[in-house]
Formats: structure tokens, sequence, C-alpha cells
């Protein structure tokens, strides 16, 4: 006999914040909108365009807000991962990445039936093989030539490199040359502001070399897309980039928290991983239900919020699959640990895996349950 029993859902809209099951995720719906608001601001005081990454969310409905409030569209870093917002109605799509394979090519070609599909190239295979998947599936594709302005990953080395794939892409009815992508990701996570101010400023000027390159053979980069969250402020005033792709500024992980910021374009912690302890049997320490399955630790372990703030009596310290232990900071501190069955708020050290862990995040506002937005990239990593 087949038994049919579906898992109750961890939030409903509308029952008390503290009725979400743990660990979940979720979003303060109100530093949330604050921080969209900021970046679209600050872009469209700077005279440049937003395209926000959804690598850092995978979620169709973060990126409509964004869209609602002024991104001319988003970034997505695999194809398949666009497919999702593809089908919640989002028309502009840049793939920040090269790709690899005839089956990346042709979903990129089915893509490009139902929305401005853009992809970037180091490569001339790269090109063909786009070539041949657009030519197959009748469909046109937008084309960035990435250069490597200091990341040491992807991208051309140089203008002459850059210029090889310019007549390249020209040879193909189906591909449009329409710009250059530069993105230094490491810069992001510099933790001095001058390091990052003068980061940036190093992968800028190497772009504006290329620009000028191109330009003295005739070439014009219409688009110049790149920059990140940490050195966005940057980024809007360097007079290189027409379009910029921050994407973690919505949510403002530890690890971003822990960059030092001296300007006025500053982001709020808007996520959380909701957890509740579990066992206090130990005495000097608690376990709560958040461990590795519920949060990704390449950049650090996460941040036990309190009050606004982190918490200076607090920390999560170590994690293990299904479990996480938090001690207090001072040893003979033992009063301020939280009794069993009471709920904690973390910080994660790093959004974008993070949130890959997860089906849905769930949005509070004033201790109420607001929404739940399914995380429908999630896995999608083709």
């Amino acid at each position: 006999m087949s038994i049919t029993f579906d898992l109750p859902p961890a939030a409903r809209p509308g029952l008390p914040a503290d009725a979400i099951d743990t660990p979940s995720l979720v979003v303060d719906l109100d530093a949330f909108a604050r921080n969209v608001d900021r970046m679209q601001a600050a872009a469209d005081a700077a005279g440049v365009k937003l395209r926000p990454h959804a690598k850092a969310h995978k979620c169709p409905d973060v990126s409509l807000a964004q869209i609602a409030r002024g991104a001319v569209g988003i970034c997505c870093q695999k194809v398949s991962e666009a497919v999702p917002f593809v089908r919640a109605g989002i028309r502009d799509i840049h793939i920040s990445n090269e790709i690899a394979g005839p089956a990346k090519a042709a979903l990129l070609a089915e893509l490009a039936r139902h929305a401005r599909m853009s992809v970037c190239v180091d490569d001339v295979a790269q090109i063909d093989a786009l070539a041949a998947a657009l030519s197959a599936a009748g469909t046109t594709l937008d084309v960035f030539v990435e250069i490597d302005v200091g990341q040491g990953r992807c991208g051309v080395p140089d203008a002459a490199a850059a210029l090889k794939l310019v007549d390249a892409i020209a040879k193909h009815p189906g591909l449009t040359l329409r710009g250059l992508q530069a993105y230094h990701g490491s810069i992001q996570h510099l933790r001095g502001w001058a390091e990052r101010r003068d980061g940036a400023a190093r992968a800028a000027d190497r772009t504006g070399n290329v620009i000028a390159r191109l330009e003295a053979a005739g070439v014009r980069c219409d688009v110049v897309t790149g920059g990140g969250s940490g050195s966005v402020e940057f980024d809007l005033t360097s007079g290189v980039y027409t379009e910029i792709q921050p994407g973690s500024y919505v949510f403002m992980d530890a690890d971003y928290g822990s960059n030092a910021y001296t300007g006025s374009l500053r982001f709020e912690h808007s996520l959380f991983i909701a957890t509740a302890v579990m066992s206090v049997a130990a005495g000097d320490r608690v376990i709560v239900d958040a461990g590795l399955k519920s949060m990704a630790v390449d950049s650090g372990l996460p941040w036990i919020w309190a009050d606004g703030a982190p918490s200076a009596a607090l920390d999560y310290v170590s994690a293990n699959d299904e479990h996480g232990i938090v001690k207090p900071r001072q040893a003979d501190a033992r009063q301020a640990l939280p009794p069993l069955g009471s709920r904690m708020m973390l910080v994660p050290g790093h959004c974008d895996p993070t949130l890959n862990l997860y089906d849905e995040i769930v949005g509070i506002r004033k201790g109420v349950v607001g929404s739940v937005w399914p995380i429908s990239a999630r896995g999608l990593s083709r």
C-alpha cells in the first residue's frame, strides 16, 4: 500500500515569524526593499544601467522586484540557471560566463527564442559553437568579449586578442557584438576600503585601455559590463562601465559585512537563517539545528544576529552536518546562553551557495510572514 504524505510548509503568509519551522532562510522585506532602492538610486544618479546578478539568489521574485524599480535586466552565471527567469517573464538576460559543450549552446539558442540573451566569449571555438547552435535553431544572440582585468580566471589578456574575437563574431550573421565584460571578483572581498578603491581603479584603467585600442581599430563597445557589490561605489564613478552587475547587495552576507565602508553607499543585512536551540545538555554551550546542510561556510561561519547587530555575547563556533555549536564569548558567561527551543537568527558567511541549499525564502515584515518566494533556479548549475 502506498502512502501519500506532503511535507507541511515551513511558513505561510500571515503567520507570526516565530512560527517558521527551522532551519529556514528568511529575508527582512523592509531591509531588502531599502537595499534594492538604494542601489537603483545610485546607478540612476551615476547614469549607469543596473543589471543585477541573479546567481546570488536564484529567485525570480527578487529579480522582478529589481526590474520593477528600474533594472534593465539580469545576469545569470549558467545557461540552465536562466530558464526559471525566462519562465517568470524576464526578457533580457546576460550569461556572464563562457559556456562549454553543444548542449549548453543549444539551450542558449532556444532561450534566445523567448528573451534577449547574451553570453561571454574568450575563444574563437566558443564563437563557432554558438553560431552553429543559432543556425540550427534559427535564433540570434548578443555576445560580449570578456577581458581579464586582474581576476586571473576567464577573459582574453589584451586588446589584440579581443580584436581577433571581434573579427570572428563578425563572420556569423546570428551573432552581434554587444560590448565587453570586465569583472574582477577578487577585489569584492578586500577588507579595506582603500584596497578595494585601488583595485577597482586598476581594473577600470585596464578596461579603459582596451576600449581605447578597440575604438582606434574602428570597434565601438556600446556596453561595458562588470562590477560587483564590493566595488560598486567605485565602478559607478569610473567612467568606464555603462552597466554594473552587483548581486549580493540585496542580502549582504557576513563576508561582505566584514568589508570596511567609508562612503555613503551602504547596504543592510536582510538575509538570515532562522534556527532553533535543540540541545542545552552540555551546560557550557547550546546546539542549534542549522549546520553544514543549511549554510555555506567557505567564507567563514555565520554571525549570530541580535538586536540589529552581530551578537557581542555569543559565537557560532562549529558547524556539523545537522548541528551548529554556539558558545558564550566569555567562558564564565553561561547565563548568556539561550534556553531550549528558543530561536536565533544567523547571518550566513556567503549568501550565494547558501541560497542554493534551500527551496524557498520566507519574507517577514514586522514579525509576520509576508511572502514565500520559491528559489526556482536552485541546483541549476549546467
